[in-house]
């Protein structure tokens, strides 16, 4: 009974325990880390710099830069940090707090993505009453609907953790405290706190996954309609970035939570966490610069100046 009240942390074994290798990995996930951050704040800056970017789908992004750097940097400071430390170790409740903060970004960042499908819908589908569906009231609700749905999520999530008692002493197999893992540290039953990953990511996740598929197949549909080439390409173009955004992190991240703590695969979900928590982030604003031209003439106005 000792052992379950007095552990107080837990080991992260990270991606290696070769030193050699730890320090190679050190030089590649610190530039990448790096990337993240410049990128996606350049876009927030090129965002509010450019008037022309003053707009429904610009706001939905500029929001989406703000989730990537917050929950890039939930997790991935700590695991610089453990590549170069000896004692590779986080506190029963700093490991808590990351697994919230981290599930809480990535549900608002999953209801955010849909809601920019839904922005494109209402572009593509219903131009001439874009302006009335999508108006900026609208769009600010939609995000703080995201933010809070990603916080009821989290909070469900990790209040079922303070129920269990954890034996000591416990070594994770991974870069950062995820849900999963932390489970398979506890002495006592986690069957409800299982149910309840797969409840709400069932609920929230599909609802959001939903809102997604729908959207484009309607947009899809429109554009099919389209009678000249050059129309379709134009109309795809504007949602493309958007999509290819949504393969890349939902496609994981459902992989990742959307089975019980008892499928645990070590080399998969350290593949899938490092492509969602670390290279989506990176990715997200070289996608949208490289696809967009709007943001590719804002960004030249802004490195002219």
């Amino acid at each position: 009974m000792e052992n379950r009240t007095t552990l107080a942390e837990f080991v992260l074994l990270g991606l290696s325990e070769d030193e050699t290798t730890q320090m190679v990995l050190f030089l590649i996930f610190l530039p990448i880390y790096l990337i993240t951050l410049v990128g996606n704040i350049l876009i927030t800056l090129v965002i509010r710099a450019d008037p022309q970017l003053h707009t429904p789908m610009y706001f939905f992004l500029n929001n989406l830069s703000f989730l990537d750097i917050c929950y890039s940097s939930v997790t991935v400071p700590k695991m610089l940090e453990n590549l170069l430390a000896t004692k590779k170790t986080i506190s029963l409740s700093g490991c808590i707090a990351q697994i919230f903060f981290f599930i809480f970004m990535v549900g608002a960042e999953i209801f955010l993505l849909s809601a920019m499908a839904y922005d494109r819908y209402a572009a593509i589908c219903n131009p001439l009453r874009y302006s009335t569906i999508i108006s900026h009231r609208m769009c600010v609700q939609m995000v703080l609907g995201a933010w809070i749905s990603g916080f009821l999520d989290s909070l469900v999530n990790t209040l079922f953790l303070t129920g269990l008692h954890f034996c000591g002493p416990c070594s994770i197999s991974h870069f950062s405290c995820e849900l999963p893992l932390l489970l398979q540290c506890s002495c006592t039953s986690t069957f409800a706190n299982e149910m309840v990953i797969l409840t709400f990511s069932m609920t929230l996740g599909f609802a959001s996954l939903f809102l997604i598929v729908a959207s484009y197949i309607r947009i899809i549909n429109t554009i099919l309609k389209i009678s000249s080439a050059e129309g379709r390409q134009k109309a795809f173009s504007t949602c493309a970035s958007h999509l290819t955004v949504v393969l890349l992190f939902c496609g994981t991240a459902f992989i990742r939570y959307m089975r019980p703590a008892s499928s645990y695969s070590d080399t998969l979900d350290k593949l899938v966490s490092i492509q969602y928590s670390i290279l989506t982030p990176m990715l997200n604003p070289i996608i949208y610069s490289l696809k967009n031209k709007e943001v590719k003439t804002a960004l030249k106005k802004l490195f002219s100046k």
